[in-house]
Formats: C-alpha cells, structure tokens, sequence
C-alpha cells in the first residue's frame, strides 16, 4: 500500500470514530447504527467493515484513542519505578481528572462510556474490555498502595486490594458524577481534595 493510500485510510478511519463519537453521544450506542457512522462521515458501510470488525470493534478503537494516553502514563510507571511509587500514582489519577475536565474529546467519550452506552449481546467485547482495563488498573493501584507502604515503613489502614478498589470507585465515582452535571462541581480541585483525604485515610500522607 502506497504511502498516500496509508494516509487516505488513517483519515477515513479517524474520520469514523470521530462520526461515531458525536452520533454515540447525541442517541447513544444501542441506537446508533454502523451505517449511520458511515453516512455521518461522508463514507459507506464497506469502510466501516474494512477497519472494523463490528460495533464492539469500533467503540473500543474510539475508547482506546483517548484512554491509551492515559494507560500508557501508568505502564510507564511501572517500567520505570520510583523508591515510593505514590506520588505518580497520585499524579496519573489527577491527570485522568484533568483530562476529563478540559480535554473535549476525552469528556465525550467518557460521557459515552459511563451514560450512553448498554451491554446487550452485541457490545459484549466493550464489557470484556472494561473490566479487563479496570482490572489492569486495580493491579497496579494495588502495587502502588502496597509499594509506598513498604517504602514509608507504614501498614495500610485497609488490605492493598480494598484499598486500590476503594480508590478507583472513589475517582470513578467523581468523574460519573461530573459528567451528569459538568456545573455541579470543581471536578479537578474536589478530585485532588478527595483523593489526599482518601490517601491521608489509608496512613499515606504526602
């Protein structure tokens, strides 16, 4: 494939996901239809099918573009550890807050992920994928929590598992809660106040 082919089949399929971004969000996933997608950007069904297996394929493609980013902050952390891996764990979750709350397109698709999106037999790979990413980053809360512990000479006030669960929850929590109401709340100054009182909590101090 020539290089201006590689670049004409990068922008249809970034122009997908950027139709189905905005169609997911206006009349939720269930009731957004592959060849609505293609028509929304200006192309056919066979494109959608040529860079997408389904709509499953498609919706974990337009999560992994603002997600990734994210994922890769924290995997970094861990190639690349620090003697207390607290403070970029601290970091990564405040900069997932940031992100949601000034990022547009991260806001979006959060908003699609967390309000417009149902389960149903087709989107069983979009639940698959949730649980395994939410998994990933329980394990390496988990690790984190248990590791500055240990650095710090200090015993968690709940097991590391309880802990990491409690944590994401909480910042889950905050940034479900936003979305309902972007105005409701400061999502990065309460998030940061709620996440330190948490880590204070467990015996972690900054």
């Amino acid at each position: 494939m020539g290089r201006r082919t590689k670049e004409d089949a990068l922008a249809t399929r970034s122009s997908l996901l950027d139709a189905a971004e905005c169609l997911f969000q206006a009349k939720g996933v269930s009731q957004t239809s592959l060849n609505d997608i293609a028509v929304a950007a200006g192309t056919t069904r066979g494109a959608v099918y040529w860079h997408f297996k389904d709509k499953a394929d498609l919706f974990n493609a337009m999560m992994e573009r603002v997600t990734l980013p994210l994922e890769n902050a924290f995997l970094l952390a861990e190639i690349d550890p620090d003697p207390d891996p607290l403070p970029r764990l601290r970091e990564g979750v405040l900069q997932a807050l940031r992100h949601t709350a000034r990022d547009v397109q991260t806001r979006r698709v959060f908003e699609v992920a967390t309000h417009k999106v149902e389960y149903v037999d087709e989107l069983g790979a979009v639940r698959c994928r949730h649980i395994a990413v939410r998994q990933q980053f329980l394990d390496h809360i988990q690790r984190a929590l248990r590791g500055s512990a240990r650095f710090r000479g200090k015993r968690l006030a709940l097991p590391a598992a309880a802990a990491a669960r409690g944590l994401h929850a909480l910042v889950d929590g905050l940034i479900q809660n936003w979305l309902l109401d972007c105005s409701a709340f400061d999502l990065v100054r309460c998030g940061e106040q709620a996440v330190d009182a948490y880590l204070d909590g467990l015996g972690l101090s900054r």
